[in-house]
């Protein structure tokens, strides 16, 4: 869906300074993320949902389905179940007296489904910058969650359940507000694989700033899937060798001692 309303909606308008006066990761990105999904919400009202707030609607639609591999299985597209579903023991012990809460490690802020149970998913992520400051691109996703979606997807012939969509947010403060200055929307099957920087050190995180990620890839997302293995493979390489490279030095008191 085109969600280019939200630069209209956000540029030059701000959200109130946290509470807890801190301006930096999770804090500062959280004022804009829920204004974010308050104006999806205004514009798709049966549509936006968090990913926790997915899977306890959906496991409360079926409350016959009591087990992992049952509950799992709600969802259809395996690519979407890689990377919404939660892990083994928690789907277990759900209940409706147990309903997941929100994880700062959910591969979605925001959820723009079809229905529930959905076949199509747009996975929203909202990502803010203080121009003010200096500072190195936020992490994004996983590197390797990236590459076994990009697995799935071929094995399964499945490229349209879901899209990656990432809305950068670039404020400055004036008093008591955080001033939005611009907005960035990016499709992430869009940008060129090759383009993509990732962090080996960081958690094998993806790294960059939305109003930096080009658009510019005119194939489809199955050649984006192959491209984007081909990079996450090099890059892996290249990383690995480096590492035993360091480690060569150290190799000969291994062999004097033997």
């Amino acid at each position: 869906m085109n969600l280019s309303f939200l630069k209209d909606a956000m540029i030059g308008k701000g959200v109130p300074k946290p509470i807890s006066g801190t301006l930096s990761g999770h804090a500062a990105g959280e004022p804009f993320d829920k204004h974010v999904e308050s104006l999806l919400h205004s514009k798709f009202p049966n549509s936006i949902k968090r990913q926790f707030t997915y899977l306890n609607e959906l496991f409360s639609l079926n409350p016959t389905c009591t087990t992992f591999e049952d509950r799992r299985d709600l969802i259809k597209s395996e690519v979407a179940r890689l990377l919404l579903m939660r892990g083994r023991a928690s789907v277990t012990d759900w209940s409706i007296d147990n309903l997941f809460e929100e994880k700062q490690n959910d591969t979605a802020d925001i959820l723009l489904v079809d229905k529930v149970p959905a076949t199509k998913f747009q996975i929203i992520d909202v990502k803010t910058t203080n121009i003010t400051k200096q500072g190195q691109p936020p992490n994004i996703i996983s590197a390797e969650k990236l590459a076994n979606a990009c697995v799935k997807m071929i094995d399964t012939n499945d490229f349209d359940s879901i899209k990656i969509t990432y809305i950068g947010v670039n404020w400055e403060l004036s008093g008591n507000t955080l001033l939005c200055k611009d907005v960035s929307i990016k499709e992430l099957f869009k940008t060129n694989p090759n383009e993509l920087y990732i962090n080996w050190v960081a958690a094998q995180q993806i790294q960059f700033k939305v109003d930096d990620l080009s658009q510019t890839f005119n194939g489809n997302t199955e050649e984006w899937c192959k491209k984007y293995l081909e990079k996450y493979i090099t890059s892996c390489k290249e990383y690995t060798e480096k590492k035993l490279k360091k480690l060569e030095p150290l190799a000969k008191y291994i062999k004097q001692s033997t």
